[in-house]
């Protein structure tokens, strides 16, 4: 019973499955099963290696489809990428071919963008006349935003001082102050200048109703002081009516704190002195539009100034018979430029015995005994700060490629030395004229009365002459320059690098082919190319920034 036992719980201890127990032979049941044959057993091996090989390929499938799902997914990522990488590179190379053509400086040297064309002597690059269209006209359909009559903070006038040129910014620049201070204008008076003696009005040179039409929806303007003011002398005269205290490139804000009270209170008042009286990137970029406004639209000579102007530009352009182009040239070296530039030239003793004895006279304090200019006149021009004598611009021109046979117009006064000192420009360039050698004594006889109508002659002149050559600084040549841009910078503007033409001219060892390549490649940059205003310049002599728009 005690065996029994014992085999019973053995029994009861064993596993249940069917396999197990077909598996395993117990001593108890060993008689109850007998063994299977051979046939059954390779039957059943057979059938588990079946078993082992069908999972076995289902698990290298199921691990190739991981693995295939790994590889695709890092295949459509980098897909992505891919496509990422080309819709930027697609977007930069249309950007770029799309970009508008611009010159950026570094320091003192201009970086422009490059151009398949070869360099003319007579335009600028295709590019550079495509990418920028002037914008700051009169804005057609407008609504005006300007007060009632009744409304208005007060009256402010102006004496527009200097020659043509500076009378014209001083213009601009009170239509500004105007519109700043929410004011009416009164029509600029023009100052006689100190220098040119010209007793020239407004009327005498510009078109008044043009100017007061283009400009109605922005600032009110009035041809003379209001008839309940009666005592207009008080405003050339008395202190009272007078804000002196304006610094020069004020901000507008300068005028709203501190000219605008004052105009306010007194109702009228005369802004003096108002050369340079207002900044440009210092006031809101709506008011250098405004300026630009003024001085490229609202501002036109008069329509015989402008017929007699048309007349001289054809003529030029037909000298040869046939149409040519030609060049402006303005050429600063008049005894006045020469004297007040404390620099040395070319020149007999005695001729700069009798500078020295000019200068002396006009200019005592600067003069003083003279025995300091030398070393100053050294260092002036080595900075390129003195005027071009007629010499060097025809050697310079000659560099650049000009020829002989360029028909050169001359913007200028009497040049110091006469004859003498043009001979090197004339014999280099024997088609040179001006505006007198191109016209009748009659014709030039109703001009003769004011000295700005002659001026503006030759302004409009060079305005519209294929090449525009500067030879030193000033309104008129600075004016000239932002002109052309804004019609395009299509055609050429030269503003030649008088340090480079000092230093090399000044090289006894310098050969022709050197100096030819040094002029070539300073002055490609130098020919008016579309550029940011600020901060080289000021919007007179570049009004792309404020003025001007992507084509």
């Amino acid at each position: 019973m005690a065996e029994l036992r014992h085999s019973s719980s053995i029994g009861g201890r064993a596993t249940p499955s069917p396999r197990k127990r077909d598996d395993v032979t117990s001593p108890l049941s060993s008689d109850n099963h007998p063994p299977q044959d051979d046939d059954g057993g390779r039957d059943r091996h057979a059938r588990d290696r079946f078993r082992s090989l069908f999972s076995n390929h289902f698990q290298l499938l199921d691990d190739s489809a991981r693995v295939y799902s790994h590889n695709f997914k890092i295949l459509l990522f980098l897909i992505t990428i891919l496509a990422f990488a080309g819709m930027f590179t697609v977007y930069s190379v249309i950007s770029h071919l799309n970009a508008p053509y611009l010159c950026t400086k570094d320091g003192i040297t201009l970086h422009c963008p490059r151009v398949k064309e070869p360099p003319s002597l007579w335009e600028n690059p295709l590019p550079a006349t495509t990418s920028w269209k002037p914008c700051a006209e009169k804005r057609i359909g407008a609504i005006s935003d300007l007060p009632e009559a009744n409304e208005t903070n007060g009256y402010i006038f102006i004496h527009a001082e200097g020659g043509l040129n500076q009378q014209r910014i001083a213009i601009c620049n009170a239509v500004a102050v105007a519109k700043i201070m929410n004011s009416t204008l009164i029509l600029p008076v023009l100052k006689q200048d100190q220098i040119w003696k010209d007793q020239t009005k407004f009327e005498d040179i510009f078109d008044v109703d043009h100017f007061i039409d283009y400009l109605k929806d922005d600032v009110r303007i009035v041809r003379d002081i209001p008839s309940w003011f009666t005592d207009k002398s008080e405003l050339f005269t008395s202190i009272r009516r007078t804000v002196k205290n304006i610094p020069k490139y004020a901000p507008a804000q300068f005028y709203i704190d501190n000219v605008l009270p004052r105009i306010k209170e007194k109702k009228i008042m005369a802004l003096k002195p108002f050369v340079d009286r207002l900044g440009y990137d210092n006031v809101p970029q709506e008011i250098n539009r405004l300026r630009c406004r003024v001085n490229y639209h609202a501002l036109k000579f008069l329509p015989e100034i402008d017929d007699m102007a048309n007349q001289l530009v054809a003529r030029m352009r037909n000298r040869t018979g046939s149409p040519n182009p030609f060049m402006a040239l303005h050429l600063r070296f008049e005894k006045g430029m020469v004297g007040l530039s404390f620099c040395d030239f070319v020149g007999t003793r005695a001729e700069k015995a009798l500078m020295a004895l000019y200068r002396l006279k006009e200019w005592p304090r600067r003069f003083k005994d003279g025995s300091h200019l030398w070393p100053l006149a050294l260092q002036k021009r080595k900075e390129g700060r003195c005027p071009l004598e007629p010499g060097e611009v025809a050697v310079m021109l000659r560099a650049m490629g000009y020829p002989k046979e360029t028909q050169i117009y001359v913007a200028s006064g009497q040049v110091y030395g006469g004859q003498n000192r043009m001979a090197p420009l004339r014999n280099m360039f024997p088609n040179l004229v001006t505006k007198e050698e191109l016209t009748t004594k009659d014709e030039l006889d109703g001009f003769r009365k004011h000295v700005t109508s002659l001026a503006a002659l030759d302004f409009l002149v060079c305005l519209k002459s294929d090449v525009f050559v500067m030879t030193h600084g000033g309104n008129f040549a600075k004016l000239i320059i932002g002109a052309r841009r804004y019609m395009g910078h299509h055609q050429k503007s030269i503003k030649p690098d008088k340090g480079l033409l000092s230093k090399s001219l000044g090289d006894p060892y310098m050969g022709w082919a050197t100096f030819v390549e040094d002029v070539v490649i300073t002055h490609q940059t130098r020919t008016g190319l579309p550029e940011a205003t600020f901060p080289n310049y000021d919007i007179w002599e570049n009004p792309l920034t404020p003025c001007m728009c992507k084509a």
